[in-house]
């Protein structure tokens, strides 16, 4: 039964322009800065051979089928198309919104604003207007329609994202005087799903593409958005290569992080002007428990609790007898372990290690196990390492970590042809101060951490990826401890352990909004990455600690991390 309303709700998504609910938001003559250029319609509808202008001046918002009744919730999201404020143009990206959040009970509302640009007015003026407009008119139904008027959320796209941005950040701001009663119910939203918001840096803020990709000393977060005190949580996509630049993205951010406001960033490698991760926003609204509540957390190791897809597993000491550079009596021994897959689908490997503060580390423990059973199952052979804990005395905390991973990398690349693989695809993952230390693998192989002691010395170190979950000692407030100012501030800078040499590959980073080993790390390097045309993937978690993904609600990104690292390297072309 469930299965036919579900089914039932998605039709109705298909169907929703024949049966959609129409209202103009505003009453007849009150429409301020009224253009006669302008209109008010999807480019569907503009483009139609019958299209009458003069009945499509004002804004309007259409009611969507509601969801059917087995799976409806309190909440209702604004659907907002793009189109550079000349026209509304994604009409298949509002009919895929539509249909997958009815599927999840959500009442959905599309809201279609004047276009193109105003003549004399900033580029957004109108279509703020309409949109401040149609919120107070969404709220104002929601007794009659059946949501909470505390939960109205909007998804959007480019130019329509910029207007959302408005609406997310400056609802205590009037874009227009008030026409009447309803201008005294609250414009604000709760939350926003932003996809590819354009015009947000000042090297593109008056309506072009970022002229200088989102860089430069004197580029910086466009001052048309204030941060009010009701600016809402918002979970960020965006393109890697978007010429809208993704660094918008990354201020936005920022600004909701030192506001201590709960948001998410996913930026996606080698990907233009689009949107992207829609599941992704749908994780983000279950783990804010914007329209359900959340499920139990259920534990990491319990769910990949069988070695069953590994065929058999070979331990090797990492160095020879009497060999180990800046040995201290204290210390583990080091040693990698092959993990190799019963069905061989890809002759890539990937070596994993845990964090622990350089004060420990487990090869059997959450931060790895899981990930080891999952690429096996995926066909991957998956090399562990114990590198050298506690923190060497008198040398830097990672110093014969650093060693053992360079050595390590090296007996894996020299090892490899051995067993079938392929030496020259190679990627390093570690958690916490193991993300510190894929950090430094990534970054710095140029740099040698040891001399040479034998022939497998002569093998390059260089890795062809890195993955970095929840990195920690990533920036100058947090160097050593956990981030004193959690990141945010301009002055917190990547530290200098990191060379950022000629090899630096491409990384997947994974971390919790709220990690006091700040996301902002990750961000950074990301932007640092970008910056050398290396183009990195990155996920933020709204709410989620360290260790995020310990015990995780099934259906949030915590939930699902390890789908993440599959994403990737199938981008990478490493996994079919």
């Amino acid at each position: 039964m469930k299965r036919i309303a579900i089914f039932a709700c998605a039709i109705c998504a298909l169907l929703y322009c024949s049966a959609a609910d129409t209202e103009t938001v505003w009453p007849k003559g009150k429409m301020p800065h009224s253009q006669g250029h302008q209109i008010a319609a999807m480019t569907d509808a503009a483009d139609s051979k019958n299209f009458k202008p003069d009945k499509h001046r004002v804004a309007y918002i259409e009611w969507m089928p509601a969801p059917d009744k087995s799976v409806r919730t309190d909440a209702c999201m604004i659907l907002i198309s793009g189109g550079a404020y000349q026209c509304c143009c994604d009409v298949n990206l509002v009919k895929q919104w539509c249909e997958r959040l009815t599927r999840e009970g959500i009442q959905c509302v599309n809201f279609v604003y004047r276009t193109p640009r105003p003549e004399g007015l900033p580029i957004y003026q109108t279509a703020w207007e309409d949109a401040q407009r149609a919120v107070r008119l969404v709220r104002s139904e929601a007794g009659k329609r059946g949501f909470d008027p505390e939960k109205i959320g909007t998804i959007s796209m480019s130019a329509g994202s910029h207007l959302a941005l408005l609406l997310a950040a400056n609802s205590q701001t009037r874009a227009y005087e008030p026409v009447d009663a309803l201008d005294s119910v609250p414009c604000h939203i709760n939350w926003a799903i932003v996809n590819a918001p354009a015009y947000v840096t000042t090297d593109g803020e008056t309506g072009t593409p970022a002229t200088r990709q989102g860089y430069g000393a004197d580029v910086k977060l466009s001052e048309v958005f204030k941060f009010d005190s009701r600016t809402c949580p918002m979970s960020l996509h965006h393109g890697g290569v978007d010429e809208y630049t993704p660094n918008g993205s990354t201020l936005i951010y920022r600004e909701l992080r030192r506001r201590n406001i709960p948001a998410e960033l996913h930026l996606y490698p080698g990907m233009g002007h689009g949107a992207y991760g829609l599941e992704r926003a749908v994780e983000f609204m279950r783990q804010m428990q914007f329209y359900k509540p959340l499920e139990a957390e259920v534990e990491l190791m319990g769910r990949f609790a069988s070695d069953s897809a590994r065929r058999e597993v070979l331990r090797q000491d990492v160095w020879p007898e009497g060999s180990m550079p800046c040995a201290q009596e204290q210390q583990c021994k080091p040693f990698i372990e092959w993990h190799f897959p019963k069905e061989l689908k890809t002759t890539a490997i990937q070596i994993i290690y845990s964090g622990g503060a350089y004060l420990g580390n487990d090869e059997n423990g959450f931060e790895v196990v899981p990930a080891r059973r999952y690429l096996n199952e995926l066909g991957m052979t998956v090399v562990t390492m114990r590198y050298r804990t506690p923190r060497p005395e008198g040398l830097a905390k990672h110093t014969t970590a650093w060693q053992d991973l360079q050595r390590a990398i090296k007996m894996v690349r020299s090892e490899a042809p051995k067993y079938g693989l392929d030496g020259s695809r190679i990627g390093i993952m570690g958690s916490s101060a193991g993300g510190h230390l894929t950090l430094m693998g990534v970054t710095s192989s140029m740099h040698q951490s040891y001399l040479p002691i034998d022939e497998i010395d002569r093998t390059p170190c260089n890795v062809q990826w890195g993955i970095g979950i929840y990195p920690a000692y990533v920036l100058t407030d947090g160097a050593d401890g956990e981030n004193s100012g959690r990141g945010n501030a301009d002055e917190a800078t990547i530290v200098p352990d990191f060379s950022f040499d000629l090899n630096t590959a491409p990384m997947l980073f994974v971390h919790g909004d709220a990690d006091g080993y700040s996301s902002m790390g990750s961000v950074k390097v990301w932007e640092k990455m970008r910056s050398m045309g290396i183009q990195s993937e990155l996920h933020t978690l709204c709410l989620r600690h360290h260790c995020f993904q310990h015990k995780a609600s099934p259906g949030t990104g915590s939930y699902t991390w390890l789908d993440r690292i599959a994403d990737f390297l199938r981008a990478q072309k490493i996994l079919k």
